[in-house]
């Protein structure tokens, strides 16, 4: 998935700066798709170079303006085809269960460390998530009143549904994840109880004469 899909779904609950959007990717968007803003800016001026965004000055401030972007019909088409279009898995890169594979190198208490501090991030995960959808589900998350501002109530909703169903998501992958920490940290103690310790130092280059 490139940036400006990302975007193109912002844009689709109205008009917004460059600031706006950052602010977006900084917060809900970025539960899903974390961007800089050094990235979002540039994106925005491409998609209007394309056609897919319009933008205008608006006021900012007393003495300033700044381009307010709005999604155009070519944009809307755009994303729509993006959103009917099967996506391809990305190849995995998953540091923390990569580490995990080779706990055999690493002190037990160190190992157990890791893992405590993949439970206390999950956790916090699970808790940011919980708050989100169910403000998504009372109407009061503040990127879902936005959103349901720009349509009529009877769809209201189907949005409101695919919303809270995605943070569902999020919120049993990082369940997940939290109870696969905790496996790990029962299979370092009886590992350590067993007597299995660290494996020798390796030996890389040839012995000594």
């Amino acid at each position: 998935m490139s940036l400006r899909y990302a975007l193109l779904a912002v844009l689709t609950a109205g008009p917004l700066t460059g600031y706006d959007a950052a602010k977006r990717f900084s917060g809900s968007v970025g539960h899903v798709w974390y961007a800089q803003d050094s990235q979002i800016y540039p994106e925005l001026r491409r998609m209007e170079k394309d056609g897919l965004i319009a933008g205008e000055q608006v006021r900012w401030g007393p003495n300033s303006t700044k381009t307010q972007y709005r999604i155009t019909d070519a944009g809307i088409i755009a994303f729509r085809t993006w959103m009917n279009t099967p996506i391809d898995h990305a190849p995995v890169r998953d540091t923390h269960h990569m580490q995990a594979a080779y706990f055999e190198w690493a002190e037990p208490e160190q190992a157990r460390e890791i893992l405590n501090r993949h439970i206390e991030y999950y956790n916090e995960q699970v808790n940011l998530f919980t708050a989100v959808r169910d403000g998504i589900l009372n109407r009061t998350d503040p990127a879902i009143i936005r959103r349901l501002d720009q349509h009529p109530e009877h769809e209201r909703a189907r949005i409101i549904a695919y919303k809270a169903y995605t943070y569902e998501g999020m919120i049993t992958r990082s369940q997940s994840e939290i109870d696969w920490a905790r496996t790990g940290i029962d299979l370092i103690d009886q590992l350590s109880a067993s007597g299995a310790g660290l494996v020798p130092a390796a030996v890389s280059g040839p012995k000594a004469q």
